[in-house]
């Protein structure tokens, strides 16, 4: 029951770009001011795709965009009239908005007079804008979803149900785990290039958890206090404090000028405050839950970011009537967010194992009931079809497809580097073969860098190496490789013929 409640959630979820419009119309109308207002958005992205995101930000808002030093971050300025279609950007992560930004910041020598001066900045910043459009924003924002409690309770009654002894009580802590890993591996983007430290703390409230519900209980007598926490993101090394002394000590400051309550869980309110070096950036989260989380329904155990897939699908630059193929598709990531943006490409997403192809219907089918549901009739349905082949023997024609896009195994949670040193080389040959010469492309994702590049140096007759996008995906350094198929036409030998590589 647990993946039907699931997928039932995704399917009620309200389509963004289809009900902003209205909501933004509603809110603008009463406040006059609010229609000229103008702010600057910060987002989050997928760390080495900055790029891309402000690519997209200057094609789709036709607005200026700055790359943050602190990577996987930009920074653009818009009218309070287009925030419901920044909500609809495919390459961000989450959104907020900049409260005040503080270049070249002079930190004091102590820790104290560097804590006192945060309690001080409290009270210096200009929140009068950035609440308007917080309060706007939560009309239409996406609301965040349970799926990992559901997981954790069917667990849980594994353990009432059994026997209950020690061994049991660790296999489902182990299944807890995995399962977590599985559903949103790719959760968190770690800063491959510093050391960050990211702590959530409300004003001075360091309590349990317990003693946190039990103040929220006793605050719902009070429904018109606002209740808020503190995230500060900490980057750097010549800082005397720490993120958790930052935030209980500029919290503080926000709970007594505001008289706001402070609650790490049930909060209204989630301000940022993000230090890299001597920049300090303080903000108000406009996104509940990550905007990626928007396609898939039936995770896999490696399942991608939709917000990455659109980062590496753009990457190639598809355009009309492109066939476009992942050949290891797991769950279906890729061609679901290259069906749904690039309408006029065709998708084939493929893969050996028979409980992935499942998975990638099985999200295909449920994206489809959504925009039925958003579109209140028949859905014309989508250019994508799912197929079970071995990535060594497709079943395509030689030169037949335009671009291909996927997720390699990494060696880690999928297959094993020992096995990719015979895979590598039999896919990277067989995509040559049904890539286009001379025009074709590959855009791929890997962790095991050794074993792709040694693959790639023995077909430099067939692909040339263009681009490479480092990235950080859950705490593995990772790179994208944009491959042009060089003009050389594929030659059939028979030993390979005979000789093809399973996977």
């Amino acid at each position: 029951m647990s993946d039907v409640q699931e997928a039932t959630n995704q399917l009620l979820d309200v389509n963004l770009c289809e009900n902003q419009r209205s909501l933004q119309v509603m809110e603008s109308r009463p406040g006059s001011e609010s229609e000229n207002l103008q702010v600057t958005i910060g987002a989050t992205v997928p760390t080495g795709f900055e790029q891309t995101a402000a690519d997209e930000v200057r094609e789709k808002l036709r607005s200026s965009c700055k790359i943050s030093k602190d990577r996987g971050k930009i920074y653009f300025d818009i009218s309070v009239e287009s925030l419901a279609q920044v909500h609809c950007l495919r390459s961000v992560d989450n959104l907020f908005v900049v409260v005040q930004e503080l270049k070249d910041y002079q930190f004091k020598d102590t820790k104290e007079e560097v804590l006192k001066d945060f309690e001080e900045l409290a009270g210096k910043l200009p929140w009068s804008d950035p609440l308007k459009v917080w309060k706007i924003n939560t009309s239409f924002k996406k609301k965040k979803t349970k799926r990992k409690k559901i997981n954790e309770n069917s667990s849980k009654e594994k353990i009432d149900n059994g026997q209950g002894d020690k061994r049991d009580k660790k296999d489902v802590k182990k299944e807890l785990t995995d399962n977590a890993l599985g559903s949103h591996i790719l959760d968190y983007y770690e800063n491959p290039a510093i050391k960050e430290e990211i702590s959530t703390l409300v004003g001075d409230d360091l309590a349990s958890c317990k003693d946190e519900a039990d103040e929220s209980s006793r605050e719902e007598t009070d429904p018109e206090v606002l209740k808020f926490r503190v995230t500060c993101n900490r980057a750097g090394e010549k800082h005397c404090f720490s993120s958790n002394e930052a935030a209980r000590d500029f919290g503080g400051a926000v709970q007594d000028y505001f008289k706001w309550k402070a609650d790490m869980t049930s909060f209204d309110v989630e301000v940022l405050l993000n230090i890299h070096d001597n920049e300090i950036v303080v903000g108000i989260a406009l996104t509940e839950e990550s905007l990626h989380r928007r396609n898939i329904t039936h995770f896999g155990p490696t399942t991608l970011r939709s917000t990455l897939a659109y980062g590496m699908l753009r990457l190639c630059a598809p355009q009309p009537t492109d066939i476009i193929v992942d050949p290891m598709c797991g769950t279906g990531a890729i061609p679901i967010e290259g069906a749904t943006e690039w309408t006029n490409c065709y998708h084939i997403a493929g893969d050996n194992n028979p409980l992935a192809v499942n998975r990638a219907a099985n999200n295909i089918s449920s994206l489809l009931t959504k925009n039925q549901i958003k579109e209140g009739k028949l859905s014309w349905g989508l250019p994508i079809d799912v197929v079970q082949w071995d990535v060594c023997n497709l079943p395509l024609r030689t030169g037949s497809v335009d671009i291909i896009v996927t997720d390699m195994p990494f060696g880690k949670r999928m297959g094993s580097k020992k096995r990719n040193w015979n895979l590598y080389p039999a896919c990277l040959r067989e995509m040559s073969r049904v890539c286009r010469p001379g025009t074709g492309r590959a855009v791929l994702l890997t962790q095991d860098k050794k074993c792709f590049t040694k693959a790639l140096s023995g077909m430099g007759h067939l692909w040339r190496k263009v681009h490479t996008v480092w990235v950080n995906i859950g705490g593995l350094h990772a790179a994208v490789y944009l491959l042009k198929r060089t003009p050389q036409a594929f030659v059939h030998s028979s030993e390979q013929d005979g000789e093809r590589t399973p996977w």
